[in-house]
């Protein structure tokens, strides 16, 4: 059986709590459209504790993504980039460290911590 490609990103692939949404789309409302047409997730290596996830804005997606489309604002990934994201999670969180987007869940495929191994710092590598 044959599977088909769908350029649209689904909640099952990388879910967005309602935190990260309501963020999200306040920061589109804040870009100007002919510059800023969505949110691009990507992955980057990242030393001894995995890879580092993080976001930009973009002008436009590419053949090459898949894209998440939700109230507000547009989330495009590289399908390269979704390998290592399936089944993760982006929220936002606001506390006594700061406001931030947050990966959850980023090693449940592939079973690994996130952690460095000699400091502990969590998905970036030695602090």
């Amino acid at each position: 059986m044959m599977v088909e490609y769908s350029p649209m990103l689904s909640e099952t692939e990388l879910a967005v709590s309602h935190s990260a949404q309501s963020k999200l789309a306040e920061l589109m409302r804040d870009m100007d459209e002919e510059e800023v047409s969505a949110v691009r997730v990507y992955v980057s290596g990242g030393g001894c504790g995995g890879m580092t996830y993080g976001m930009t804005f973009t002008d436009q997606p590419t053949r090459f993504d898949k894209v998440l489309r939700r109230d507000g604002f547009n989330l495009v990934v590289d399908t390269v980039a979704l390998n290592y994201l399936q089944g993760a999670e982006i929220d936002f969180v606001d506390d006594p460290m700061g406001a931030r987007f947050v990966f959850r869940n980023v090693f449940a495929k592939t079973g690994g911590s996130g952690t460095c191994g000699t400091c502990g710092a969590a998905g970036g590598g030695c602090a």
